[in-house]
């Protein structure tokens, strides 16, 4: 399987450099990814959560939070999204036949109605806490004007059986191969869960949203910037199981960091170095410049 990452939106959250860890100020608005991945199997293409989609970059304010908008302020470009990216590589929107979901929340889920041929996968936790719409901040983030494709949702409960390294996963997702599967890693949400890919080189895992910054993983001194450790612990459900699937994670890149490519959703150094180019260019686009690897994301 051929796998591309997207950048599908950045997000330009306040606080600058104490989010990003890069914008030069912290007066300035800082500058965070949203890692997709397009998955090219043998007849079809699958994507890995959708950023956010043409209907939000064409009318924002009747689709996603007053106050979402006012603390991450994306940077809404239509060539950004996943379905022009998709079309950049030379594909159409109908080829794309399965969407795997992190989890719901408006910035991963906004592009869903791009694709009206697929099927989508989820955890069925995170599908039933989101239509429970329990909390006020439950409203701002799950964010139902993005869910016309809710016909086509297919869910998945969590059951023992064989595990993927020492974790518990959930394989023969309907109509994928058996190189994709999820991986439980609730916290951040209560159905959150990570895609695991295998290629010819590696696994890979999109963790979503189970960390924010490439130095939360760093096995001895984990590190995460002030204002990306607030939003965690202001959006968690499940603040043990978070924290718990945070060192388990950081185990499995210690343990296994040469048969597992571990990234998240939000972090550009990871994202950059994966894709081989800036996270303001989208896929394929003429003249992008190739990123270095920088020293402060190499694998530790």
């Amino acid at each position: 399987m051929r796998v591309h990452h997207l950048n599908c939106v950045s997000s330009c959250p306040l606080g600058g450099r104490l989010m990003d860890g890069r914008t030069p100020s912290v007066l300035q608005r800082g500058e965070l990814c949203c890692h997709c991945l397009l998955i090219e199997t043998n007849n079809e293409l699958v994507l890995v959560d959708t950023g956010f989609g043409l209907r939000d970059v064409a009318d924002p304010k009747s689709r996603l939070s007053a106050f979402f908008m006012t603390l991450l302020s994306p940077d809404f470009r239509e060539e950004m999204t996943a379905v022009r990216q998709v079309e950049q590589l030379g594909f159409r929107a109908a080829d794309v036949r399965h969407i795997l979901l992190t989890h719901l929340d408006f910035d991963h889920a906004g592009g869903l109605d791009d694709f009206p041929n697929a099927t989508i996968h989820m955890l069925q936790q995170e599908r039933d806490y989101a239509f429970a719409q329990k909390t006020w901040l439950d409203r701002q983030r799950f964010r139902p004007r993005q869910w016309s494709s809710r016909d086509r949702w297919k869910v998945y409960g969590v059951g023992r059986g064989e595990r993927w390294y020492d974790f518990d996963c959930v394989r023969d997702i309907a109509g994928l191969p058996p190189e994709i599967l999820f991986v439980p890693l609730p916290g951040h949400t209560l159905g959150h869960a990570g895609i695991a890919i295998q290629t010819s080189e590696r696994w890979l895992l999109q963790a979503g949203d189970a960390y924010f910054y490439h130095r939360e993983m760093d096995f001895t001194q984990p590190w995460c910037t002030p204002g990306l450790r607030f939003y965690q612990t202001m959006m968690e459900k499940d603040r043990d199981a978070r924290l718990g699937n945070q060192q388990r994670l950081r185990q499995l890149r210690h343990s296994h960091g040469g048969d597992v490519e571990l990234f998240c959703a939000h972090d550009p150094f990871e994202y950059e170095r994966l894709a081989g180019h800036s996270q303001r260019s989208p896929v394929g686009a003429k003249g992008m410049p190739d990123m270095r690897l920088h020293d402060d994301v190499r694998p530790r």
